[in-house]
């Protein structure tokens, strides 16, 4: 049986225990890590991918709903919350169920068998070698392979590839969900980089088609890790 990793980040200790328990009696779930706050949960997720991510919304500091608009995870998510008002907001962010507290193991395991189809399905999908990005008034077809960098430009994107640029009011967030990092990783706030691409990296520096894009300390850690893998 194939094991999902999965993550909990949960501020109140008698629900982090209790969703723990729950995690522990599934046999396809491997709990990764847990927390007791969003940013430290947070800072691990953006050095560590997994496939499942177990979420309260009323934290300290940050909240669920703030770090999933600000985090660029790209996992399965359910909402654990004692609060039912946020559930609209939690769909418009597309996650995968919103379990209200105190949640029975027979609604959590409904929850996380929907989340097990969802990861079944991406997995037995055939990668894409190109995505449809949004300009001006039609859909373009860009070929990843060929995509050199992207680059923030106020409210637009410059998809600059081997061919020509493309502008488009799409956000890193959402192109980050469409594009395999081990493909086109974020390496700052402004700018995503082709892997394939990259001509030398000096310090915090990557130089590619004459230019020399910064490395920022939030991704650098999984900008290493995508080019050890994908060397």
């Amino acid at each position: 049986m194939e094991k999902y990793s999965c993550v909990i980040i949960e501020d109140e200790p008698l629900a982090l225990e209790r969703t723990k328990d729950f995690v522990n009696k599934i046999p396809f779930l491997n709990l990764c890590a847990s927390f007791d706050n969003a940013l430290n949960g947070l800072a691990y997720l953006n050095s560590h991918e997994v496939d499942l991510l177990f979420l309260d919304i009323n934290m300290d500091e940050l909240s669920g709903i703030e770090l999933l608009e600000n985090s660029k995870i790209n996992s399965q998510v359910i909402i654990t919350t004692a609060y039912q008002q946020y559930a609209l907001k939690g769909y418009e962010l597309r996650v995968t169920d919103y379990l209200l507290k105190p949640f029975t193991f027979n609604r959590f395991l409904q929850a996380v068998n929907t989340a097990q189809e969802n990861l079944s399905k991406r997995t037995m999908e055939a990668p894409k070698n190109f995505i449809f990005v949004k300009t001006e008034n039609r859909l373009e077809k860009v070929m990843l392979d060929e995509i050199i960098y992207i680059e923030g430009m106020r409210d637009y994107r410059r998809i600059h590839t081997i061919h020509k640029k493309i502008m488009t009011l799409q956000n890193f967030g959402e192109l980050e969900q469409i594009i395999p990092a081990s493909i086109v990783c974020r390496v700052h706030k402004s700018f995503m980089v082709g892997l394939s691409k990259i001509e030398s990296i000096e310090r915090s520096r990557i130089k590619m088609a004459d230019q020399l894009i910064p490395i920022s300390e939030t991704y650098r850690e999984f900008f290493f890790q995508q080019i050890n893998t994908s060397v």
